[in-house]
C-alpha cells in the first residue's frame, strides 16, 4: 500500500522545476499537474516490479532509488540515484501495443521516497499531442536501430559461418587429399600383386611354398594392424637395422622397402625367421610379396582413417548446426562443446594449447542447441583473438545445485577495467574499423539471458579471464522464473 503525501498534486510552477518538463508552456504544465498525482513510497518497497504491466510513468521528486534486475533468481542492481527529476517506468507507452507494454526492470525506493505519478495512457498521449516530431523520430530510431540490429545480427552469423565453413573445408581437404593419395598408391600395389599371382599360375611356386607365403602373409597382415607406433627416432634405427638385413640376404632396393616393413611392425628376427625355408632363391620375390601385402594393409589403414576423420568432421558439422533436431529439446553440452571446437580448429594456432575441465556427470539440459554453439563460438573466438597465437584456452563445466556452468577461460592480457562494463553492449568493440561488429557479445548475451533464462559474466585480469556461462537445468527452471514481487512474497 502506498504511504500517504502530504500533497496529492504538483502545481504547474513545480513541475516546471522539473528538467523533463522545464520547456513546456503554461497549458501542457496545467494538463500534467490535472492528470498526474504525488506518491510516497516507503523505503525498501518496490515502486513497480518487472514483468508487470506498466501502467504508470513516474518522475522522482525526493529520496533515493535503485534500478534492479532480477535475472535467475538474482536482483542485480543496475545503478542508484537520488536526482530530483529522473523518470522511469511506462516510457514506451507511446508506442502502443507494437512492444510488450510490461516493466523491464524493478525500480526499488532505497528511503522513503516522492514520486509523481502520470498514467501511462495520459504520458502516451502527451508524448504523441506534443511532439508529433519527435515521436516520429522516436519511433523511427527504436524501430530502426531493432532492424538494424536484426539484419546486422544476421550478417555476423554468415560472416562467421562463412568463416567456419571455409575452416571445415580446409579440414576436410587434408583427409580426403589423404585418400586420394592412398587409393592411387594402392591401385599400383593391387597391379603388381596380380602380376605375382601370374607367376603362381605358371606354377613357378610349388604348393607347399605358397602355403607358407600364405601363411607369412597372414602374419604380417596381423603384425602390421597392431604396429607400435615409433618415433622419429626409433623409426630411423630400426629402418637401419632392416636395410642392413635386406643387403646382407641380397635383396634389391633395401632402402626402399625397409621404410614399408618397419611401419608394419616388421624386425629382422621376423625376417629370418618367416623367409629362411623358403630358400636363397625365392627370399627376393617373398621379401618383394611381403612388403606389398605390408603396404596395401597401411594404405587401407589410410584411407580407413582419412574416412573415418571425414565423417567425423561431417558429424561435428551437424551436431553444430543441430539441422536435424528439434529447435529446442535436451542436448549433452559437452557435445555442443566439442563439436564447435572441431569446426574451430582451423582457427586455433599451433602456439594454443587447449584444456577440457568437463564434469562428465552433468544431465542433458533443454536449450537451443544451434544457438548455444553461436555462443562458444563467439567466447572461443574472441579468447583465441585475446592470446594472439600462444597461450592456453580452458573449457571448464561444472554443476552448482540446479545450475550448470560453462566457462571459457584465456591467458591473454586481460580486459581493460574501463571498457569492461561495455562489453556486452550493441556495437561495441575494440577491434580495428571493419574488423567486428561489436555484437558477438551482444547476442551471445541474449542468447543466454533471454532464450534460456540464465546468466553471462566475466572475470577479467592479466593473464586469465572467464566468462562464464550460467544455465537452468531443469525444464520447469528455463521455462520459469519468479517475478520480484513473487519471490519478495514467497
Amino acid at each position: 500500500m502506498n504511504a500517504p503525501s502530504p500533497r496529492d498534486k504538483l502545481t504547474p510552477a513545480e513541475l516546471q522545476t522539473l528538467f523533463l518538463f522545464e520547456a513546456l508552456d503554461d497549458k501542457q504544465l496545467a494538463w500534467l499537474a490535472e492528470r498526474g498525482s504525488v506518491e510516497v513510497r516507503p523505503g525498501g518497497a518496490p515502486v513497480y516490479s518487472q514483468g508487470e504491466a506498466a501502467t504508470c510513468f513516474f518522475v522522482l521528486l525526493s529520496g533515493t532509488v535503485a534500478m534492479v534486475r532480477h535475472l535467475h533468481g538474482d536482483d542485480i542492481e543496475l545503478g542508484r540515484t537520488e536526482q530530483v527529476g529522473v523518470y522511469s517506468g511506462a516510457t514506451q507507452a507511446y508506442l502502443g501495443d507494437r512492444v510488450d507494454q510490461v516493466y523491464p526492470n524493478t525500480l526499488r525506493a532505497i528511503t522513503d521516497v516522492e514520486l509523481f505519478v502520470l498514467p501511462a495512457e495520459e504520458f502516451a498521449h502527451a508524448v504523441r499531442t506534443w511532439f508529433p516530431m519527435a515521436l516520429h523520430l522516436l519511433e523511427g530510431l527504436f524501430f530502426g536501430t531493432r532492424a538494424s540490429n536484426t539484419i546486422i545480427g544476421e550478417r555476423e552469423r554468415l560472416e562467421a559461418l562463412g568463416s567456419l565453413t571455409a575452416g571445415l573445408t580446409h579440414e576436410l581437404n587434408n583427409p580426403a587429399a589423404a585418400a586420394v593419395r592412398a587409393t592411387d598408391t594402392l591401385r599400383d600395389r593391387v597391379t603388381k600383386m596380380r602380376h605375382k599371382l601370374a607367376l603362381i599360375a605358371d606354377g613357378r611356386v610349388d604348393g607347399t611354398r605358397l602355403h607358407h607365403l600364405v601363411e607369412m602373409q597372414d602374419a604380417a597382415v596381423q603384425r602390421a594392424s597392431n604396429a607400435p607406433k615409433l618415433s622419429a627416432i626409433e623409426a630411423s634405427d630400426a629402418e637401419d637395422e632392416v636395410t642392413d638385413w635386406l643387403e646382407d640376404h641380397e635383396i634389391d632396393r633395401a632402402w626402399d622397402i625397409a621404410p614399408v616393413l618397419v611401419a608394419g611392425g616388421i624386425d629382422p628376427a621376423w625376417l629370418s625367421e618367416a623367409t629362411d625355408s623358403l630358400g636363397d632363391e625365392n627370399r627376393q620375390a617373398a621379401v618383394g610379396w611381403l612388403t606389398y601385402t605390408i603396404d596395401t594393409e597401411l594404405l587401407m589403414g589410410e584411407i580407413e582413417d582419412a574416412v573415418n576423420r571425414i565423417s567425423g568432421l561431417v558429424d561435428a558439422a551437424r551436431q553444430y548446426s543441430q539441422l536435424d533436431r528439434a529447435a529446442q529439446q535436451p542436448v549433452d553440452i559437452h557435445e555442443l562443446l566439442d563439436a564447435t571446437l572441431v569446426m574451430l580448429q582451423a582457427k586455433i594456432p599451433s602456439g594454443v594449447r587447449v584444456v577440457k575441465e568437463y564434469d562428465r556427470g552433468l544431465p542433458p539440459i533443454p536449450a537451443y542447441g544451434a544457438e548455444l554453439n553461436q555462443v562458444w563460438t563467439n567466447l572461443i573466438d574472441n579468447a583465441l583473438g585475446a592470446m594472439n597465437g600462444s597461450g592456453t584456452l580452458t573449457i571448464a563445466t561444472w554443476r552448482d545445485a540446479d545450475r550448470l556452468f560453462v566457462e571459457v577461460r584465456d591467458t591473454g592480457p586481460g580486459i581493460p577495467a574501463d571498457i569492461r562494463p561495455r562489453i556486452f553492449e550493441p556495437f561495441f568493440t575494440t577491434k580495428p574499423v571493419g574488423e567486428g561488429t561489436g555484437l558477438g557479445l551482444d547476442i551471445s548475451y541474449r542468447i543466454v539471458v533471454n532464450k534460456h533464462h540464465g546468466d553471462i559474466r566475466v572475470d577479467s585480469q592479466p593473464g586469465s579471464t572467464r566468462f562464464r556461462v550460467c544455465l537452468p537445468i531443469t525444464p520447469d527452471s528455463h521455462d520459469e522464473e519468479p517475478s520480484p514481487a513473487t519471490a519478495e512474497n514467497s
